[in-house]
């Protein structure tokens, strides 16, 4: 069979309906498996030394999440080098990125597999790959007609990225706007996730100052990184300040800097984070943790845009934009008068919530496969892959942790298959994720705390108040067998806020 002018038209077609162009890609790659009669097809974008996978057909899901670096998949740097089509001998001893990916095929050793280079102005700017079981899948297509192909496919991709360029209002990428690097990727293509992005583009060209709200674990830091890297303040510092680590007795210094002599240990002058962060970006974590004089003399600062350090009498000028992240509702915490609402209404100008990862469907499969390709590098692992049953697991579980509890959990799960298997081969199966606590289920989200037995009688409300938060805290330590972290997320609190309210609960 040869690919008949109909069927190119086919292909242009396809490239041209659609009302976006993950649906343009899609059918394209739907469209080649249909027409190359092969098993699997992928259409991959290049960028920072590695290939971003667009659309799939015939892979598992979690492949759209993986990113795969040159310098660890032999085929794909050959894909890349090579300028031309690419034809891999049908017992080509080079391993195959997709190894163990295609749903019914466990190995893929004697096989099918052409590599499609696509190329801009002669920039490579992606690739698309076809494999088919059969050794001789491909042989009755000629290389001239798998060039029309890539040709079709690389104007579509390079249309695609210009449109991109456009609605990111520069036509040219602008110095400030260096890709972005590999790990600070925001991966995700829920509503939720399509909403957010949206959010980032509109607001990180402007100078003003973004709360970033989200439950713990969501990504936050990853959502200021992405707006410091999109806005005019790329080139100059993001300095970061969690101010949950932040003991009361420095935390003015940290912010403000002090002279030499302010206090007993200040044996010379020290910046603060204003004034590293000065041109550039400052992110404030867990901004809803700072007490009320702090939070008085920041809002100082985001005013006059001038700071005193500890000791000195004189004023700074500062040019710092703000970016703050927090977990709790702070305009609860206005209410009950934890927070200024002079500073959440200065921080909040353009407010940006992070969804959690229970609500943003299959984008958990995409972060799955990302997080397995990680962790096959850093362990020095030839596959590692994630079997139907685990993946099922996965996507039904409720993660009260998020995007970080997903990442711990994979690394774990990869270290236990290999401790219990052989070689450098690894298959996730079901029974690798230790994900039974009924508190974690996606059913049943809320802290799992029961306190019984009433607090003795003739106390104050503070009294009795402390009484059952001590209880409560011993219980959740309980169920988690003396871990923090764990106790932490049955109460829902931020485990440093959970140390702190241990100590003064006399708990430790």
């Amino acid at each position: 069979m040869s690919l008949s002018v109909n069927l190119l038209a086919k292909i242009a077609i396809e490239l041209q309906n659609g009302i976006s162009q993950e649906n343009r890609f899609q059918r394209l790659i739907s469209t080649l498996r249909e027409v190359l009669d092969c098993d699997a097809c992928a259409l991959l974008r290049y960028e920072q030394q590695q290939f971003r996978p667009l659309a799939i057909d015939g892979l598992s899901p979690d492949v759209l999440g993986r990113r795969f670096a040159l310098e660890a998949h032999p085929r794909l740097e050959a894909i890349a080098r090579a300028g031309d089509v690419v034809r891999f001998p049908a017992d080509s001893t080079l391993p195959d990125p997709y190894d163990g990916l295609i749903p019914d095929q466990e190995v893929l050793k004697v096989h099918a597999c052409v590599g499609l280079p696509l190329f801009a102005s002669q920039t490579l700017i992606g690739a698309l790959t076809m494999d088919g079981m059969n050794p001789t899948q491909f042989d009755t297509f000629s290389d001239e007609e798998l060039r029309l192909i890539a040709v079709l496919a690389a104007g579509a991709l390079n249309n695609a990225l210009l449109i991109e360029q456009l609605e990111n209002h520069d036509v040219l990428p602008a110095p400030h706007q260096g890709s972005k690097a590999p790990d600070s990727e925001m991966i995700g293509l829920s509503p939720g996730m399509m909403q957010l992005k949206k959010e980032i583009e509109i607001v990180a060209p402007s100078d003003l100052n973004v709360l970033i709200s989200g439950e713990t674990g969501t990504g936050k830091e990853l959502v200021a990184r992405a707006i410091h890297r999109a806005s005019t303040r790329a080139e100059k510092p993001l300095v970061y300040l969690n101010c949950a680590a932040l003991p009361e007795s420095v935390a003015e210094s940290e912010l403000f800097g002090h002279v030499k002599g302010a206090f007993t240990g200040a044996i010379s002058n020290r910046s603060g984070k204003f004034e590293m962060a000065h041109e550039g970006t400052l992110f404030l974590d867990e901004i809803g943790e700072l007490s009320l004089p702090l939070q008085a003399k920041l809002l100082r600062v985001l005013q006059y845009g001038d700071i005193q350090r500890v000791g000195d009498d004189r004023s700074l000028r500062v040019d710092v934009r703000v970016l703050a992240a927090t977990n709790r509702d702070l305009k609860q915490e206005v209410l009950d008068g934890n927070f200024r609402a002079d500073l959440f209404h200065r921080l909040s100008v353009f407010p940006v919530s992070v969804p959690a990862l229970r609500e943003r469907g299959d984008d958990i499969a995409l972060l799955a496969g990302f997080f397995c390709e990680q962790s096959r590098q850093r362990l020095g692992l030839t596959q590692v892959v994630l079997s139907q049953g685990a993946l099922q697991r996965l996507l039904h579980y409720g993660w009260p942790g998020n995007i970080r509890e997903l990442e711990h959990a994979i690394y774990r799960a990869i270290v236990l298959a290999r401790a219990t298997g052989s070689g450098s081969e690894v298959v996730l199966e079901p029974g690798h994720f230790a994900l039974n606590d009924p508190s974690h289920s996606p059913t049943s989200l809320a802290p799992v705390v029961s306190i019984q037995e009433p607090a003795p009688l003739g106390l104050s409300l503070r009294d009795a108040t402390d009484d059952f938060q001590r209880r409560a805290v011993r219980q959740a330590l309980t169920h988690s067998h003396g871990n923090w972290a764990a106790a932490a997320r049955e109460l829902d609190v931020n485990v440093a806020n959970l140390h702190r309210l241990a100590k003064r609960l006399g708990i430790k």
